[in-house]
């Protein structure tokens, strides 16, 4: 993070080298979700299993480094890891409202943060898939190294993100 020339950063873990400071950001849980419109489910067979993924349209992240995150499910304490086939592939962030439009237009089987899929799902239009093995993880954390002086800038976000209330 320092020889990138910048002054934080953000992980969804908290095992940083003794040096930082990470401070708790958005929700302390969190869940990646998977859904596809009721239309497409009709079309195919429902997932039951996280490996009937293998046989279903998926859409997916990459990347920019070409890495596809697998998808990881966990119930009962077993934990599964597939690879599905991705069509289409897009890079994460400003592309991820691509790609539920995608999966609400009846394209595929999408898995994003459950908080990014709620409007969807709050409406119809996309429905859970594989929901009892939906994965829980802790939320991100901003980190940035405690023997430095804090840039204003950074020192007025921190602040900013200690104020509010779920941040109690």
């Amino acid at each position: 993070m320092l020889a990138a020339g910048c002054d934080a950063g953000v992980r969804y873990d908290e095992r940083l080298e003794q040096d930082m400071v990470a401070v708790p950001i958005g929700p302390r849980v969190q869940r990646f979700a998977l859904a596809a419109s009721s239309r497409y489910l009709e079309r195919r067979d429902r997932p039951e299993h996280p490996r009937d993924l293998l046989a279903h349209r998926c859409l997916r992240v990459q990347f920019s480094s070409g890495a596809k995150p697998v998808w990881e499910f966990e119930r009962d304490g077993e934990v599964v890891r597939v690879d599905p086939p991705a069509t289409p592939v897009m890079q994460p962030g400003s592309a991820s409202d691509l790609l539920i439009e995608a999966a609400i237009a009846g394209l595929g089987v999408i898995a994003l943060f459950e908080d990014w899929l709620r409007p969807a799902l709050g409406t119809g239009a996309l429905v859970p898939v594989l929901e009892p093995r939906w994965m829980s993880f802790s939320g991100p954390f901003l980190y940035f190294p405690s023997g430095r002086l804090m840039p204003a800038p950074l020192r007025a976000f921190v602040d900013f993100i200690k104020d509010r209330p779920e941040a109690r």
